[in-house]
């Protein structure tokens, strides 16, 4: 409990009778200012109200925030308390809220002793629902243990989950906020993208190096796809023909036919000059019109960007910022936006150029980022 500060009552004293001597003399005040005296200081402005217009929200998985971003005058307005270690984020269907995975897992790092971590807050575990109009915390779904990333469903109605603990994904009723049922899939479950016609969910195991393809309707693993090791998003083309999925450990992403549900092709993405490591693809976001995949490639501080049709690397956006991992277009897709964790800011991408317009610092971990048009 934080403790209250009591203020001496002299204190309280001399800043009330602001003509009093209180380190001595008289204690009389005057209604009157002498000659030359300065006048009191006037109380400071309020803060102007930020502008209307677009806003960026970014998950701060070290902050337990949201942070709020303006990406048009570049600045941060706002952080959003919302729970322990947020991670995933996404808009809900209807474009009011903003639903955010929590976790009471302690943070760890490949290779650490999970023996040695502190343990788990299951309490904390959920999908935190914060109200755009408002920008509170008003609800917490059920959501399995140590979830990371979901995605909903394209009516509104159920959210899937994955649970790297329990090799499981979840799956969660909007309406009553609870678990319906418990999916499972591979190892370490990671990516998780419902189909855009609603009929199929994908969901990436790093630890088993696959993806499950699950039925919506019958909740049901109809397959699971192999892939390259460490698989950790997918993206869906605009048709839902076609799957992108990001393979960490190769420097590749592998294509997926849908209704085949294997991997027909992989698309190599190289070092260039300008990136410190080699890539490492992890998140996805296709370009509004549907033409291009933008991959994030982790250490290597850039973004790879992947044609749909022809199935093969274009360039590489260089200098993003340190790891990034989730990334997200304005409305029109002339403007990327990428969430860089260890060097806690987000990059502000002007497509048609691939330069770097502004880095906007958040502090914190980034994660995830969404767009919202207008507030």
């Amino acid at each position: 409990m934080r403790k209250q500060m009591r203020v001496p009552a002299v204190a309280v004293v001399c800043a009330v009778v602001i003509t009093s001597a209180c380190g001595g003399g008289s204690s009389t005040s005057s209604s009157t200012s002498s000659p030359g005296a300065a006048s009191p200081a006037s109380s400071p402005a309020p803060p102007s109200p930020a502008p209307p217009g677009p806003r960026l929200y970014v998950s701060d998985e070290t902050g337990g925030n949201v942070v709020v971003v303006d990406p048009v005058g570049g600045q941060v307005l706002e952080k959003i308390a919302v729970g322990k270690r947020p991670r995933g984020i996404r808009l809900s269907r209807d474009g009011k809220e903003l639903l955010i995975a929590l976790s009471g897992s302690p943070i760890a790092g490949p290779g650490v002793d999970e023996s040695k971590l502190p343990p788990a807050d299951r309490t904390a575990d959920g999908i935190g629902v914060v109200d755009l109009a408002t920008h509170k915390l008003v609800r917490k779904y059920q959501s399995g243990q140590d979830p990371e990333v979901f995605d909903i469903s394209p009516d509104g109605s159920t959210i899937y989950v994955s649970n790297e603990d329990s090799a499981q994904a979840t799956v969660v009723d909007t309406a009553n906020g609870n678990i319906v049922e418990r999916i499972t899939v591979g190892d370490e479950p990671e990516g998780v993208t419902v189909s855009p016609d609603g009929t199929l969910v994908f969901v990436t195991s790093e630890g088993s190096s696959d993806v499950a393809a699950i039925d919506t309707k019958s909740r049901k693993v109809l397959a699971r796809i192999k892939t390259g090791p460490r698989p950790r998003s997918v993206t869906f083309s605009k048709d839902g023909k076609t799957a992108f999925v990001t393979n960490e450990n190769a420097a590749m992403v592998g294509v997926i036919d849908v209704a085949k549900r294997k991997v027909v092709s992989t698309i190599t993405i190289p070092k260039t000059a300008g990136t410190p490591t080699a890539p490492r693809p992890m998140g996805g976001a296709l370009s509004p019109d549907g033409h291009q995949v933008f991959i994030s490639l982790g250490r290597a501080s850039s973004v790879a960007v992947i044609d749909v049709a022809a199935r093969k690397f274009v360039r590489t956006i260089e200098g993003v910022g340190a790891r990034p991992w989730g990334l997200t277009f304005n409305a029109d897709g002339s403007k990327l936006f990428t969430a860089n964790g260890p060097s806690g800011d987000v990059s502000i991408v002007d497509v048609a150029s691939g330069k770097v317009e502004k880095k906007v610092a958040t502090g914190g971990s980034p994660w995830g980022v969404v767009f919202v048009e207008k507030q």
